[in-house]
């Protein structure tokens, strides 16, 4: 019978992406900080400068390393 070794992880064949992108931004109507995580750099951007719609709004994009987790099967 052969010996078969179990997969380190039972993501090990997806790739997973190695950043992510932080809004963080003043919602004017609330008047909180807020943030919003994208995927990609273009759809962040994008978020951010649609909250900039007045004079006292700011918006800004963090790139975020995203550490790898491995997860063992039993």
């Amino acid at each position: 019978m052969a010996k078969e070794a179990a997969p380190i992880s039972i993501h090990h064949n997806e790739k997973a992406p190695d950043v992510e992108f932080h809004v963080t931004y003043l919602d004017t109507d609330s008047g909180h900080i807020r943030r919003e995580e994208f995927p990609d750099l273009a759809s962040a951007e994008r978020f951010a400068s649609a909250q900039l719609h007045d004079a006292d709004c700011w918006a800004v994009v963090d790139h975020v390393a995203i550490p790898h987790a491995s997860r063992m099967v039993a």
